[in-house]
């Protein structure tokens, strides 16, 4: 009882000398209500643009759930000397809003790889497989085979449109390679990840598919070791024995990717030097890995030897929009989702931040009119903003407001993580703890060496052409069917043709050569037909 008064009265002395810290002109009603005016003002006079999209520009932010979007628009902010919970993001000024629904077929919290498949190629699938449906197995090879499906990077190179990835992961990681592969295992990024049976059964790495499988025009990330034979030095850390080539099978892709460009002005770049001096209006292709593995934290970045996401979405841009029958691109901010893992809530923000100035830059190279542009994330991290932090308190600090154990908290914590820590059945005291250092790990209620996805829903803003499709809460594998409609690629051509109707579809119901139909399917069938004849007659 007593503690719960010391609680309420900490509450009350909090309220008081928080309203202390409100700008003035905040204090003035008007403020507000004139703000309101003229947001539902814009709102109301907001014309739709029922445009073909010449261009589809699709950011996709790793792990980067509500909360991580709410923190760091605060962190932006504050970056720049505001209180920064007033700070507008560029995503912030996309006008349409969705949720989407990120649960996998077989799990309630999904993967990259479901996700990726679901957004990219339409269709929901299992954890840990890319490019393929859900009656693919994890780790099963045998599976795979007949159950590859498509993306929207395909269908928008099959439309004769120029296609690019640009990550701060490696390429060949569960996002991009979404885009291009077809894998039982997102894990398989060379030959010598592959079980031998998997060989055997025909499969083949996500690398190799990363030629084969679609001409994609430009490649910009990391994963230089998965493209180059065992033990060849990398020629930027040549002394260091895990950035050496991995491949068992001696093939080496980058010499591979040259050589199937002759004829075209092909460049391939591992520097920022390099990468500076390609000149975007005479090339054709453009592979750029920047790490043997994924590319450095944007706070740990090298600027003399690496680009920022900023520069490298710039450059693709520039390359893709010269085809005058437009692009598909694809920007990924993977490192937010692997800052998290780690339980650094001060990375993961600052990619998000980063991330943000990639999409005002796409913003910036693009015209609205004919570009259709998409910012949402795969799925979320069980991180939470939580206390009750003072107007313009340091995101990455601590609440006011001490638990019932009379030590402080941040005011950024996870779920589960690295961060578990009790001694003695006592948390840490973080009273003499800088907990706003790039390397703090933020407290976790559960011990995990890494932390996991959450479940909720994430969000899907979008600007452009056709930009009113992405309202409402819907299935994340609507995404790729909403974004193909507004740019007729794909099969549903219905808006170039000035169509609304939906199309006549023909369904047959067989069993697949797995054995996961048959009988099944006829039940399946029968059941349906017994419901709509129940239904009827209920209305009847």
């Amino acid at each position: 009882m007593e503690s719960t008064r010391v609680a309420i009265l900490a509450l009350s002395l909090l309220v008081v000398f928080g309203s202390s810290s409100a700008k003035v002109e905040e204090e003035n009603p008007e403020f507000w209500r004139s703000q309101a005016r003229k947001t539902l003002q814009s709102t109301l006079d907001r014309k739709l643009n029922t445009n073909v999209a010449k261009n589809i520009l699709l950011f996709l932010g790793d792990g980067m759930g509500i909360t991580t979007y709410t923190a760091a628009w605060i962190l932006k902010g504050q970056l720049q000397n505001q209180t920064g919970e007033e700070t507008v993001m560029t995503m912030d000024t996309f006008p349409n809003v969705g949720l989407a629904k990120t649960y996998s077929v077989d799990f309630q919290i999904p993967d990259s790889a479901a996700t990726a498949t679901a957004y990219l190629c339409g269709v929901k699938t299992n954890l840990n497989t890319i490019g393929v449906s859900a009656a693919a197995r994890n780790g099963v090879c045998k599976t795979q085979k007949g159950n590859e499906v498509t993306s929207i990077l395909k269908w928008a190179k099959d439309a004769g449109k120029s296609v690019g990835i640009v990550t701060t992961t490696r390429v060949q990681h569960a996002t991009p390679a979404t885009s291009y592969a077809h894998s039982a295992s997102r894990k398989w990024y060379s030959d010598a990840d592959m079980p031998d049976a998997a060989k055997r059964d025909g499969c083949t790495d996500i690398s190799s598919q990363l030629l084969n499988n679609t001409d994609i025009d430009v490649i910009i990330g990391g994963g230089r070791k998965y493209m180059t034979p065992r033990g060849t030095k990398d020629p930027e850390y040549p002394r260091d024995y895990s950035s050496r080539g991995k491949r068992k099978d001696g093939r080496n892709l980058i010499n591979e990717w040259q050589r199937l460009k002759i004829g075209k002005v092909a460049r391939y770049v591992w520097n920022k030097t390099d990468f500076d001096a390609v000149d975007p209006e005479t090339t054709d292709y453009l592979m750029a890995l920047f790490e043997p593995g994924d590319l450095r934290f944007e706070a740990d970045r090298d600027p003399s030897m690496d680009p920022s996401i900023v520069e490298t979405t710039e450059k693709a841009i520039r390359i893709l929009q010269k085809n005058p029958k437009g692009f598909f691109l694809l920007v990924e901010g993977g490192r937010i989702d692997q800052a998290h893992h780690d339980g650094r809530a001060y990375m993961a923000l600052h990619e998000t931040v980063a991330f943000d100035y990639a999409i005002a830059k796409g913003l910036e190279l693009t015209k609205e009119h004919e570009t259709l542009t998409i910012v949402t994330a795969d799925h979320s991290h069980p991180v939470s903003l939580n206390g009750f932090p003072f107007r313009g308190q340091s995101i990455l600090g601590k609440s006011p407001l001490w638990g019932t154990d009379m030590l402080p908290y941040t005011t950024l914590m996870y779920g589960n993580g690295p961060g578990h820590k009790i001694t003695n059945g006592k948390r840490p005291d973080l009273r003499n703890v800088n907990t706003k250092t790039k390397d703090y790990v933020q407290l976790s209620a559960v011990p995990t060496e890494s932390t996991t996805h959450s479940g909720e829903d994430v969000a899907v803003l979008a600007r452009g052409p056709m930009a009113h499709l992405f309202q409402g809460v819907q299935e994340q594998n609507y995404i790729a069917h909403a974004m193909a409609y507004a740019a007729c690629v794909g099969a549903d051509m219905r808006h170039c043709q000035g169509q609304t109707q939906p199309p006549v579809v023909h369904t047959t119901f067989t069993g697949d050569k797995n054995g996961n139909g048959g009988t099944h399917g006829s039940v399946t069938l029968l059941m349906s037909l017994l419901s709509a004849l129940l239904a009827i007659t209920l209305l009847m």
